[in-house]
């Protein structure tokens, strides 16, 4: 029985639409909202005979990792975050690229030689890496009006997979891959009025409405911190929320702060477009941070080391 094992957000969702329309496989899927990233334990070492793993730092699931393989069981892992020491064993495939240019989607798109481009291009728009999508879209001879829709779906993907659990989702990721995956162009998706693409559309444009709400901490030539309220909208629109401000102001770090129940904070970090380094060196200094280079968070902040977390910021940059 084959696993696959993917984050939830517009990268991982998207690497593996590719990568089964390319080699349909039946599997049993594990994936949750963005921030669910140590799911490789989910695997069932008892009954997998085969596991494919995209967008999940391979740092934070060694252990799993390492009993898979332990079982003999071949196992292709594609990422572009932190992996920390890559185990060498002839059962595991392992491309990863950590790249501040690069995402799983664009990795799995090499892979399959471009096979099903423009996917890569709406995977690449949605983790916020604009230039890279607009090149591999240039290579494709892709007009302005088709990568704003493809950019769009991207988008769109990615605000879907922000929550604290999936209740906060308008979709479960595994249910929106099988509903994407049904669609080899996804020009067909998009253009489709009845289609996921067109509920995200509305239900995002709805969200952002309130982001007015928002409150500002600091807005420095370093940085720009906001907060956002304990709400579902909140944790839908923290991401893509974070990845607009620093397309606005591409030499700032920018944070997105969304309160969470306890008290504590959920942080979304986005290093300067400029300076894409050092978002992750920051995250990791606190409990629960992790990330990459570009684009890293911190799940629980406690109230009294927001003022630090500012602080270490504006040092950094």
């Amino acid at each position: 029985m084959h696993f696959d094992v993917f984050n939830g957000d517009a990268d991982g969702i998207i690497a593996l639409v590719q990568l089964r329309l390319a080699e349909p496989k039946d599997s049993i899927l594990v994936t949750g909202v963005k921030r669910d990233i140590k799911l490789v334990a989910q695997v069932d070492v008892k009954q997998a005979t085969s596991v494919t793993v995209l967008d999940l730092s391979m740092e934070k699931n060694t252990i799993a990792l390492n009993k898979i393989l332990a079982h003999g069981i071949p196992t292709l892992y594609v990422d572009h975050h932190r992996p920390g020491d890559i185990p060498e064993s002839d059962q595991l495939t392992a491309i990863i690229d950590t790249d501040a240019n690069t995402c799983t989607s664009l990795l799995v798109n090499q892979y399959l030689n471009g096979k099903y481009a423009y996917w890569a291009v709406a995977a690449a728009f949605g983790d916020n890496m604009n230039a890279s999508a607009i090149e591999l879209a240039t290579q494709l001879g892709l007009s302005k009006d088709q990568q704003e829709k493809l950019k769009a779906l991207g988008i769109y993907i990615n605000y879907n997979g922000y929550g604290a659990s999936i209740d906060d989702l308008h979709y479960p990721p595994a249910e929106l891959f099988k509903l994407l995956i049904a669609f080899e162009n996804p020009f067909v998706l998009i253009d489709d009025e009845h289609s996921v693409f067109s509920a995200l559309e509305q239900a995002y444009s709805q969200d952002m409405q309130k982001v007015k709400l928002a409150q500002t901490l600091a807005d420095e030539k370093q940085c720009k911190v906001i907060t956002l309220p304990d709400e579902a909208w909140a944790r839908r629109v923290s991401g893509v929320l974070g990845n607009d401000l620093a397309n606005q102001s591409p030499n700032k770090a920018h944070a997105v702060l969304t309160e969470n129940s306890d008290g504590t904070y959920r942080v979304s970090l986005r290093a300067p477009l400029n300076d894409k380094q050092g978002a992750d060196t920051i995250c990791i200094q606190f409990p629960t941070g992790g990330g990459r280079a570009a684009a890293a968070g911190i799940n629980y902040l406690p109230a009294e080391l927001v003022s630090k977390f500012i602080e270490t910021v504006k040092l950094y940059y």
